[in-house]
């Protein structure tokens, strides 16, 4: 692995002020290595962080890689990571006309790194260097304790994907939002819980905050507020102490709670368990938006390598092979999702109707078909508008807003269903639906979606952990609830319950796609106590 020369960084800073003139924001410094398919193998364990701490579950992905290679060979051709620097990766193989296509993608991608809001957390935050101290810390631990980094390492990625990402994301939001702590509880407990107001007198009280903000400006605003707060509640600062007394903030996920309450962990010989879980913690936090704009993040790439590359005079005699290579990337298949194809498609569908205006009323309110086709305002606002979605959308509200009916049909898509041919024994596929609702839910499903594990402080009696599974019509996956709950339970120190909800599916009906498998849900409850597991059924629901 090494730097590219600077013949090619020369190509890389033109496409650079390319993209600066069609209005793409991003840092001037990046960092552009060449790889060969080896390295490639190597680092994908890795998310591409070749600092990131060793743990074996690597080795035994690059084993499983290497294999695939030697039976289907294949050169990926970028790699790019959301670093200060943004560091990205090509293959040795690449030709100069192919590199100028792949650059203008790799700046898409680093654009929408560095303005998109999922990724606020990322902003000020060097990936990079943190990874290597977090290696040699954990290089330092195994030599002092061996083999049980390692054990503590799998239990802890056993629940990375139960991270708070949202929490944490919250934290930046509110930044700079002029809100105080005493604001908080006055509004978020005081008026609800102690108080106990009814809605309109808590609206008539936020309106009252609104006007002395808007008349003193933030800081004096709060204080002319609360000097009539005080004289309508004479308790209010005797609550607001009292309540800072106890205050203890919530633990937003199940790592940080283990973290904040384990006695085990808390104990002398394995505080220095707390480091490695805070290790693995804030690594899934950080890869948490990629995971959730995967569709937004490629169609946002896809969309301005074609878009500048078909501009850029440097692809002369190129043409032929950029459109082999491109309609490799963007096609869009019948059957599976290609989020390359389906993202671009979007925001080439969004730019196109927002300079027609029909993100409007007036739009909206047609029924008639051929009057919504010919519906043109010429606004010009069309690239403004991406951009603004680019900012402020991922994955979910992006499908949930922009696929509609006019997109599909525009597009021709549809849910594949399967069915058995039971004279040949084959599996059919066909058209299932053309509606707009189909095809969002079929999205929906490739979506990433943890399961949400809450943590019942009434039920965790006699130093047992209890967690409740939020049940959101998908089971949690069986195979791997023993394991995890083992390794909770160790770092717990106790016995851990879990309830959740188990899928009975009537036999034969799941060959039956039309309607669909008949499932039953019945509640139940899984203990895992002195590494041994047990489960209790609880109830039926029909």
């Amino acid at each position: 692995m090494q730097l590219i020369d600077q013949k090619t960084k020369k190509i890389m800073e033109g496409c650079k002020e390319r993209a600066w003139a069609a209005g793409l924001s991003f840092d001037e410094e990046s960092l552009e290595y060449v790889v060969s398919n080896r390295d490639m193998i190597e680092l994908m364990p890795k998310n591409m962080i070749p600092t990131l701490y060793d743990y074996w579950v690597h080795d035994v992905e690059v084993l499983k890689e290497k294999g695939k290679y030697e039976l289907y060979p294949s050169n990926p051709y970028e790699t790019v990571i959301n670093t200060r620097p943004a560091i990205s990766f090509y293959n040795d193989n690449n030709p100069d006309w192919l590199n100028v296509m792949i650059f203008y993608h790799v700046i898409g991608h680093i654009d929408f790194f560095q303005n998109n809001l999922y990724f606020r957390h990322t902003w000020e935050y060097d990936l990079a260097g943190q990874a290597l101290a977090d290696k040699r810390l954990i290089g330092r631990l195994r030599s002092e304790h061996g083999r049980w980094v390692d054990y503590v390492i799998e239990f802890a990625r056993g629940i990375d994907n139960l991270v708070g990402y949202h929490a944490e994301l919250a934290k930046y939001n509110r930044t700079g939002n002029g809100c105080s702590s005493r604001m908080d509880y006055y509004f978020d407990y005081f008026l609800q819980a102690v108080k106990q107001v009814t809605t309109s007198e808590y609206v008539k009280q936020v309106e009252a905050f609104n006007e002395y903000s808007a008349k003193h400006g933030k800081k004096l605003g709060e204080q002319a507020f609360f000097a009539d707060v005080q004289k309508k509640h004479p308790e209010f600062d005797a609550s607001y102490e009292k309540y800072l007394d106890k205050y203890e903030p919530d633990s937003p996920d199940l790592l940080q709670f283990l973290i904040d309450h384990s006695p085990f962990l808390n104990k002398d010989e394995n505080k220095w368990m707390k480091s490695v879980l805070q290790i693995v913690r804030t690594t899934s936090i950080y890869f948490q938006p990629q995971i959730r704009t995967k569709i937004m993040n490629e169609g946002w790439a896809s969309y301005w390598h074609e878009t500048l590359f078909l501009q850029d005079d440097r692809i002369g005699g190129h043409e032929v092979s950029y459109a082999r290579v491109n309609s490799s990337v963007t096609s869009m298949p019948r059957v599976g999702l290609n989020p390359y194809a389906l993202g671009m498609r979007m925001f080439y569908n969004l730019e196109e109707m927002a300079d027609r205006g029909c993100y409007s009323y007036d739009f909206r309110r047609l029924s008639n078909a051929e009057a919504r086709k010919q519906f043109d305002r010429k606004t010009g606002t069309g690239r403004d508008f991406i951009f603004k979605v680019r900012e402020n959308f991922c994955d979910f509200t992006f499908i949930n807003d922009f696929v509609d009916q006019d997109f599909v049909d525009k597009n021709n898509l549809f849910v594949v269903g399967q069915r058995l041919n039971k004279e040949r024994m084959t599996w059919q596929y066909y058209v299932r639906s053309r509606k707009a609702e189909a095809y969002r839910q079929m999205l929906f499903a490739s979506l990433y979606h943890p399961p949400v594990i809450e943590i019942v402080p009434e039920k965790s009696t006699d130093g047992c952990l209890y967690l409740n599974h939020r049940h959101e019509g998908k089971p949690l996956v069986n195979e791997y609830i023993a394991n995890t709950m083992l390794g909770i339970e160790y770092l717990w120190g106790n016995p851990v319950k879990l309830e959740t909800n188990e899928a009975e599916v009537k036999a034969g009906s799941e060959t039956n796609d039309e309607e669909g498998p008949q499932v039953t849900w019945r509640r139940v409850c899984y203990t895992m106590k002195d590494r041994q597991f047990s489960r209790e059924a609880l109830e039926t629901d029909d």
